[in-house]
């Protein structure tokens, strides 16, 4: 047994970011991955065992006991440990903050346990029970338990207190505790179905996955039109991986999504699924992790996160929509999903399979002739739709002849009169809008101003429901103002549309129409994505309007229309991914429609009707969208041909966050030149950042864009550590390559 354990404390902090060598006591079995609880100062904290040693070089008195096991099994697998050290170099973070992301939150500190209910059961039998009843006949509410518990155990909640009291004092009844599990509701059907005939190309695809599987993994992006049946590979994959003893692991971007993997996959795979997000409740979120650390489910399902469950011996990672930005976390630690199940893959000689309609341009690349073996993907096809069904027939209509014919509403003409069919037809409409709330923004007719939020640099936007301005970056909340702070002039306008105004457009313009919305503001309830989509699917709803939500990745037969209300919300955004992710948008949206036996038509609304990313979304030719945005990104010298690096500094006071990243500028520019990769660097600059307050906060970036042939590692470590070192009173944050720019 060894001696001594080295032990990461949890404490996110720099300071603290190495291991401390504690003794074990006699007869406390220690393993590594395990949660302990040690002295620390004059605190006691809780640490992750990392190792263990049989001898220690620091004198006998400076090291302390560990106090005492949190959890007697390993709560960190060897192979996740592994990951967490790779993390803790790759995304330049604490090892604390890397293993913490490897189990439940709230099994730190102990804020979650088992559950269990107490149980009654007779203590007595035979002769002795009946000779037991002979003598309490004047007691008929103990005679009644015992008559209950004849039949068997009972849970004691719902048993007479004072009766069973009294027989337990008699020796009459015993009781135990028997653990209950708390299963998500995504998880209660029961319902299991049958496999589908595969297509030519499904039986293609899986033919070659399963064989890389049987041969020690590989890396591929299956690349398949929308309804082209992906999911059906995914899951005849997994198959074969449990028949190999194996376990797999399948990822969703969206927590909107989660429900029907879900239920897909637990309908074909039964108790072996599990799933794991952020939406289940603490002790669900606890329970299913037991499940799949056990053993006892060898499929989970969830959103980011999920990439790091539990799971042995690992055959399959499925990262599903892998164009999402959402597997992109935005906190420290800045991991990448995907990237992480890349390692993963690689630990355990699994296949990584990335699928998708619209693969991001940077994954796309990777599966082109050129590319290095280390980060080379393998393409996978799935041209035709399943069954041979058509994609839906897509219609562009230009809201600037709208205008000037006189139509003012937020519906042109065109997808008016195709939703009145549709509804007339028996079928079902989805409505799709990047934008939640009512109105955009509010604004005075007579000068111009723009109502913005006080703690951050972005117009406050209009939510009829409560009649409430709302920023959605804080969370602050005004009344609208019935005169302009600014002039006093009464001419205030609510200008825009948001989810909430087109599902009262489409109630004012069709009373008969059945109304669902889904969007952050209808789901922030446990569970409403679920119920929302199930009113859905049962027809209960024949229309849905939505959010990015309803973009992708859903699978409804009788979606007949899909109207895109305004495409260029995206289109323009100060972004170099704009029209990638307008283009994904437009085109993942367009695929719910025409899903079965009904036809499929998309109405596509824009004032930008020739621009090459509407143009080919409506085309729905993704091979020729790569072709064009692959030329322009390598000619105007962005990602992937380039790597974009930036430092967002936030402060209360402006002038510091100024002053912090001017002289980080210097810094770096000096480092750069001292290790000669000066000529490497494309941009260095100190400017605001887009949104210059945010939260109250000014907001400064440094940004640093570099030729891909730099030593990108060297670069961002230094960078890491001028975040890291930033002046009292500002708060510095490294992004590579960030999902937005702002």
């Amino acid at each position: 047994m060894s001696a001594f354990a080295q032990i990461a404390v949890d404490l996110s902090a720099e300071a603290v970011d190495r291991l401390f060598t504690y003794a074990v006591p006699e007869g406390m079995a220690v393993s590594p991955g395990q949660l302990v609880a040690v002295p620390f100062g004059p605190r006691t904290l809780e640490g992750f065992v990392v190792s263990l040693s049989d001898a220690c070089e620091l004198p006998p008195e400076r090291v302390k006991p560990i106090l005492r096991v949190v959890r007697e099994e390993p709560v960190v697998l060897p192979d996740l440990m592994e990951l967490a050290e790779w993390m803790h170099v790759r995304y330049l973070c604490t090892l604390v903050d890397a293993l913490r992301l490897m189990l439940p939150a709230e099994m730190r500190g102990g804020r979650v346990r088992e559950k269990t209910r107490r149980y009654a059961h007779l203590a007595l039998s035979g002769d002795a029970l009946e000779a037991f009843v002979a003598a309490n006949r004047r007691a008929p509410k103990q005679l009644e338990l015992i008559d209950a518990l004849r039949r068997g155990d009972a849970e004691t909640a719902g048993l007479d207190a004072a009766a069973l009291r009294a027989l337990a004092k008699k020796g009459a009844v015993e009781f135990y505790d028997s653990e209950r599990r708390r299963t998500p509701r995504a998880l209660a059907d029961e319902r299991r179905t049958a496999d589908p005939e595969p297509m030519p190309e499904q039986r293609l695809a899986v033919a070659r996955l399963t064989e890389a599987l049987e041969r020690g993994g590989g890396r591929f992006l299956l690349h398949g039109v929308t309804g082209s049946g992906k999911t059906e590979v995914y899951i005849r994959l997994i198959r074969r991986a449990l028949e190999l003893g194996r376990t797999a692991v399948v990822l969703v971007p969206e927590i909107a999504l989660t429900p029907q993997m879900v239920a897909w996959l637990h309908a074909r795979f039964g108790g072996d699924a599990a799933v794991l997000h952020s939406a289940l409740s603490a002790g669900e979120r606890f329970d299913e992790w037991r499940r799949i650390r056990s053993g006892e489910a060898r499929v989970v399902i969830g959103a980011r996160s999920a990439v790091f469950a539990p799971v042995q011996n690992l055959g399959v990672i499925v990262v599903d929509e892998e164009h999402e930005t959402t597997y992109q976390s935005d906190r420290r630690p800045r991991y990448d999903a995907r990237a992480v199940a890349w390692k993963r893959a690689q630990q355990h000689g699994a296949v990584l399979l990335l699928g998708s309609a619209t693969p991001s341009i940077t994954t796309y690349m990777r599966a082109m002739p050129g590319v290095r073996p280390e980060n080379r993907l393998e393409l996978i096809e799935l041209r035709q739709r399943v069954k041979g069904r058509p994609l839906p027939e897509v219609e562009v209509v230009d809201m600037r002849g709208e205008f000037e014919r006189g139509n003012h509403s937020i519906f042109s003409a065109r997808l008016a009169s195709q939703l009145r069919a549709c509804l007339d037809g028996g079928h079902q409409a989805m409505l799709f809008i990047n934008r939640r709330g009512h109105s955009t923004f509010v604004s005075c007719r007579a000068c111009g101003y723009v109502v913005k939020c006080d703690q951050c640099d972005v117009s406050m936007t209009w939510h009829q429901a409560e009649n409430a301005l709302r920023c959605h970056y804080c969370g602050k909340t005004l009344p609208p103002p019935k005169q302009c702070p600014n002039c006093g002039s009464g001419y205030i306008k609510y200008f825009g549309a948001g989810t909430q105004k087109v599902q009262e457009e489409v109630a004012r313009l069709f009373p008969d129409a059945r109304v669902a919305r889904m969007d952050v503001d209808t789901t922030r309830e446990k569970d409403a994505h679920a119920r929302i989509l199930e009113r859905f699917r049962s027809g209960d709803a024949n229309v849905l309007v939505g959010t990015q939500m309803i973009a992708k990745g859903l699978d409804f037969p009788n979606v007949a229309l899909v109207g895109v209300v305004a495409a260029d919300l995206s289109l323009n955004l100060p972004d170099y991914r704009s029209v990638e992710r307008t283009f994904q948008l437009i085109t993942q949206v367009a695929g719910r429609a025409g899903r079965a036996e009904v036809p499929g038509r998309v109405v596509v609304q824009t004032y930008e009707p020739d621009h090459y990313g509407i143009q080919l979304s409506a085309a729905q030719d993704y091979r020729a969208f790569y072709t064009r945005e692959s030329a322009y990104r390598r000619a105007a010298l962005y990602p992937p041909f380039t790597v974009i690096a930036r430092i967002v500094y936030s402060a209360r006071d402006p002038e510091a966050a100024k002053a912090a990243a001017e002289a980080d500028e210097a810094r770096l520019g000096a480092f750069l030149d001292e290790a000669g990769a000066r000529e490497d660097a494309i941009q260095l600059k100190a400017a605001e950042a887009p949104i210059r307050l945010l939260r109250g906060e000014a907001r400064w970036q440094l940004l640093l864009k570099l030729y891909f042939k730099a030593d990108m590692d060297a670069v961002a470590e230094r960078m890491q550590a001028l975040a890291d070192a930033a002046p009292e009173g500002v708060r510095a944050e490294l992004e590579i390559n960030p999902n937005n720019m702002i």
